[in-house]
This record gives structure tokens, C-alpha cells and sequence, in this order.
């Protein structure tokens, strides 16, 4: 039986979990999407953060915006709800690390929340609404560090150690990265 394209695909299936370790993309060029992060400021990121979140909205009033281009890939609906909730959780591990020595962040599944907070059902319009929001939050976070503040830590529960700096292109990374996965 074939789908109307405009009927979102059933989300019993879901994506595997992505358990790759990322954390390289801080040092060197992605190969997937091509953003290379290694030499960008905080103040580099403000900018691209905010320059991304026009390409947002716009990926937001797709008129397919929730369908699924296969059973086990996220919609752009659901790439854009995970985007705005990796810019709360990346605030929020900011606000750690510049607030207390080597802080440990509290694990984060993001494949736990898509299912929990049910991103495939979420209202496109809500959705763009509060990634704007958030990125705009992060992006003035980002703007306010300090170069004193660039090499304080943090650390991962699976041990992986942040810098402010390597945090900041760590997450720019993931941004641009699902950019690429929705065709933005």
C-alpha cells in the first residue's frame, strides 16, 4: 500500500539510536556535512546560530514538514524539535560550566526524549516558534563568553571533557549537521 506524500509516516518505527561518538567533529571537518568547527569563536557561532534560525522557520512551513523520507528517519519536524532542545540543553550546560569547576552534565538521551515529549506530533508553528527562542538565547550566551572563560570544563557522563570553546563548536556542529539532513 503506498503513502500519500503528504501523510506523515507512521512513528511506531523509530530511527536507531545514534551512539557515535561525535566529539571529533571539534577538530576537523565533517565529512558528512562539511562544516568545519576547529577554529571558530563563541562569537563565530552567535552569529551562524542566528543566521541559521531564518533556514529553520523556513524548513518549518514545508508542507511535508512531518512526513518521514523513510520509516526510521526523523521528519524535518522532528530534526527541528531535537535542534531547539540541543540549543537548551547546550545553554544549559554553558551556564554549568561557567558557573562551577568541572561540572559533570546530567546525561541527555535524545532519542528518549524525541519519544517522551512526541516531536513527530508536535505543531510545526510552536516548534519554530520556540527554536527561535532558544537559538536567539544561545546565540547571546555565546556572544557574553569571555576569553578567560574559554577553557573552563565539563565533562559528559560517558567521561568526554568539554572546554567552553569545544562545547561552543561542538554544538554549532550538530546544528549545521541537521541542517544538511533536512536540505537546508
Amino acid at each position: 500500500m503506498s503513502s500519500d506524500a503528504s501523510t506523515p509516516e507512521p512513528a511506531n518505527r523509530q530511527p536507531e539510536p545514534d551512539t557515535k561518538d561525535w566529539t571529533w567533529t571539534i577538530e576537523r571537518r565533517c565529512p558528512e556535512c562539511g562544516t568545519d568547527v576547529s577554529a571558530m569563536s563563541p562569537q563565530d557561532v552567535a552569529a551562524e546560530l542566528r543566521a541559521c534560525l531564518p533556514r529553520w522557520a523556513q524548513v518549518l512551513r514545508r508542507e511535508a514538514v512531518a512526513v518521514r523520507p523513510a520509516p526510521t528517519v526523523w521528519s524535518a519536524l522532528e530534526y527541528a524539535a531535537h535542534v531547539r532542545d540541543v540549543f537548551k540543553v547546550m545553554h544549559y550546560r554553558l551556564d554549568l560550566m561557567l558557573m562551577e569547576e568541572d561540572p559533570a552534565f546530567p546525561d541527555w538521551d535524545q532519542d528518549a526524549t524525541a519519544l517522551e515529549d512526541n516531536y513527530a506530533g508536535q505543531s510545526p508553528q510552536v516548534v519554530a516558534t520556540q527554536l527561535a527562542a532558544a537559538g536567539r538565547g544561545l546565540a547571546d550566551a555565546f556572544d557574553a563568553v569571555l576569553n578567560r572563560d574559554l577553557h573552563r570544563r565539563g565533562l559528559r557522563g560517558n567521561g568526554s571533557e568539554f572546554t567552553v570553546q569545544t562545547l561552543v563548536r561542538y554544538a554549532w556542529h550538530d546544528v549545521a549537521h541537521h541542517l544538511h539532513d533536512v536540505g537546508a
